[in-house]
């Protein structure tokens, strides 16, 4: 186990004293309730509140609610941590990295690969708590653990890899290197719809590559991070190394923007929203600081005349319906060439009213969650109310669940167009519209004319085809005859406005590396 003690001589930017975090005290215990949901049972070292700071769990001068979509109910108070708290994080994290860096790769490859399995012998509880705070069934929390837990183990194995390159000048007396050096602090800002591992795709690349973070969580999920923070507590992850700092929604804009202006920051890795990745840009365009964003999607999913009607019908309901149609690669757009469409249609909506069942996610049965909160609800309506007053049929589904205000039917559009809010805004909900084409053309056109571009997916069993239309879609990712295309050993990003860099993958780590060039004389 590596001993990394916090260095004081790392030069740091001469800056004021950051504003006092001490003497704080939270508003209340902030004790989670277990009660509520399935927080009931869970080991009380995993159900923390407080913020994760220099190893320390510390409280804030406030506290925000947490609560369970499906129900409603109160989870527990967290601390709402705001700028001086988030000063004091990144502090901490600096100062850390000044010894972090210097840790062996064997060294930081091993403390990974603890957190990995601390994470695998928790994971029944740490998907207890996705689903307590996400609303997402149960087995898909339980896919995520597991998923967000080889992002940790892939690190602590590419940590080893990190090559430099030697190379020959045209002068005799000199060589050339190339060495690749961690970039320093990054502030990490990650999503609610997959708590966990939008968290580990990213700090387990940083903290292989020898940099530190700093991890603001959604204000709906903090609960995931927290508990992360403990068993990289356990782990023997130094302190400072890996710091969480939640806020509440009302604190988000401030703690973001502090985030990005620090100078003690390098690094800013943001998943979310397109709109929101653009403002956390401008912030840190001030100090031109590393940024890597994986922003909205709005993925078309084209089935060909020569496709497999059942296999594509299958990949549609795996590719739109997982998490109740709140993912970023989640098909947002069917476009059906017209000699299949209504074979498809049929078989789609089947399926739907076969397979999927609206329940709460902690039920077995359950495989559609509900939306994460009311507004989620109304954009769903609102893209079925403009969909059915612009001519779109309701196949199946169309309105609210009789469950919960936050619980939304399964719903099959046919009669799409292309002047409708369904079919050029990502809906990110489980809604499924259909629009017919008639030839290739036309459906790489209507595909590519949005502006993000992160996944895609297309049916087709004509060898010819599918290197075409393959090559020609504007995304980062494409799935050809499949509708689940994440992989830690893949890498995952967009192009267009859905994002810059890759995460996961040989390639996730260098997002976090600087390449430096030395020239050795005189030899």
């Amino acid at each position: 186990m590596a001993t990394c003690l916090r260095l004081r001589s790392c030069p740091a930017p001469r800056l004021p004293p950051a504003p006092a975090a001490r003497g704080l005290r939270p508003r209340c215990s902030a004790q989670p309730r277990r009660s509520a949901g399935g927080l009931a049972g869970l080991s009380a070292a995993l159900l923390r509140t407080d913020r994760f700071v220099d190893g320390r769990w510390l409280p804030a001068a406030a506290a925000f609610p947490v609560h369970d979509p499906a129900s409603g109910a109160e989870l527990g108070l967290v601390a709402d941590c705001g700028v001086p708290e988030t000063r004091a994080a990144v502090r901490a994290a600096y100062e850390a990295f000044c010894s972090w860096r210097d840790v062996s790769a064997k060294e930081r490859s091993s403390l990974l690969r603890k957190w990995y399995d601390l994470m695998i012998q928790n994971k029944d509880d740490l998907a207890k708590i996705i689903t307590a705070e996400s609303g997402k069934p149960l087995k898909e929390a339980q896919g995520e653990v597991v998923y967000a837990a080889l992002f940790l183990e892939w690190f602590s194995e590419e940590a080893r890899r990190i090559y430099g390159d030697v190379i020959r000048p045209p002068a005799r007396d000199r060589r050339a290197l190339v060495l690749k050096q961690p970039v320093g602090v990054a502030a990490v800002i990650t999503p609610w719809n997959f708590p966990s591992a939008m968290i580990t795709r990213k700090v387990g690349a940083a903290l292989a590559a020898g940099c530190t973070v700093v991890v603001k969580p959604a204000e709906h999920t903090p609960f995931s991070a927290l508990a992360l923070a403990e068993l990289a507590n356990q782990a023997g992850i130094p302190p400072g190394v890996y710091n969480v700092i939640p806020c509440s929604r009302k604190k988000a804009k401030e703690v973001g923007e502090a985030l990005c202006t620090d100078p003690l920051v390098s690094k800013i890795s943001f998943t979310g929203s397109t709109a929101t990745g653009k403002i956390l840009l401008h912030h840190a365009a001030g100090s031109v600081k590393r940024v890597s964003m994986e922003l909205g999607g709005h993925a078309p999913f084209i089935v060909f005349d020569s496709a497999n009607v059942d296999q594509a019908v299958a990949g549609a309901m795996a590719s739109k319906f997982r998490n109740s149609g709140q993912t970023c690669v989640c098909s947002n757009r069917f476009l059906v060439q017209r000699g299949i469409h209504d074979s498809f249609v049929k078989k789609f909506a089947e399926a739907i009213k076969t397979n999927l069942r609206v329940g709460n996610g902690f039920e077995e049965r359950t495989t559609q969650g509900p939306l994460i909160d009311e507004k989620a609800v109304e954009k769903v309506e609102k893209h079925v109310s403009d969909a059915v007053s612009k001519g779109a049929t309701i196949v199946t589904g169309g309105k609210r669940h009789q469950l919960g205000k936050n619980f939304f039917e399964p719903t099959l559009l046919s009669n799409v167009t292309r002047d409708m809010l369904c079919s050029h805004e990502e809906t990110f909900g489980p809604l499924a519209p259909v629009i017919k084409f008639d030839t290739e053309e036309e459906a790489v056109a209507i595909a590519n004319a949005a502006e993000v571009g992160l996944a895609g997916y297309f049916y087709s069993q004509d060898p010819a085809q599918i290197w075409r239309v393959a090559e020609r879609l504007e995304v980062g990712m494409v799935g050809v005859n499949e509708g689940l295309i994440s992989s830690v050993e893949c890498p995952f990003g967009g192009v267009k406005q859905s994002g810059l860099g890759r995460e996961g993958s040989k390639y996730g780590i260098d997002e976090y590396l600087e390449l430096k060039y030395v020239c050795f004389g005189g030899l």
